[in-house]
């Protein structure tokens, strides 16, 4: 096969549509605007307007809060804790801490601390430590015959 013999497959690339290109095109003169108007025009932004009628997104309620000071944790599974000890990243001979489970890549980041919940199963006999943790997961920690420690976060050190 030479350069010269190659070719996309039948229907691989689509031709894009020329607008304003003349009657033959299909999308000659107006290019499919239509006749005069604010969306004929260039430089339009309709958005959320309703022709001088007041707009939905103002004629209802507001709803909710977002709490400014909210805690953000990065959360971690039983299940995955479990495959990682499996594969030899965490030991389990020593306390698995936050600061281990991130070495060994279960999260990237803790954010305000590592919260622990029971997705998954746990079958090995470990000890970990973290920041937060919901109650079926140290449930089923204390089933397989470990311990979860909930520690209070500490705080980041001032960069």
């Amino acid at each position: 096969m030479k350069l010269n013999q190659l070719a996309d497959n039948e229907g691989a690339a689509k031709k894009q549509k020329r607008k304003a290109r003349g009657p033959g095109s299909g999308k000659g003169k107006t290019a499919g605007r239509g006749i005069k108007g604010q969306k004929s025009r260039s430089g339009v932004a309709i958005g959320g307007y309703e022709g001088g009628q007041m707009p939905l997104y103002r004629r209802l309620p507001k709803r909710g809060f977002t709490k400014p000071n909210a805690k953000h944790y990065a959360v971690v599974n039983l299940g995955l804790i479990q495959k990682f000890i499996d594969l030899g990243k965490l030991d389990i001979k020593a306390d698995i801490t936050e600061d281990a489970i991130i070495a060994a890549g279960l999260t990237k980041q803790k954010l305000d601390g590592i919260r622990v919940l029971a997705k998954g199963e746990l079958k090995a006999k470990a000890t970990i430590i973290v920041t937060g943790a919901s109650a079926a997961a140290i449930e089923a920690v204390a089933k397989a015959g470990g311990s979860l420690t909930v520690a209070a976060p500490v705080a980041a050190a001032a960069e």
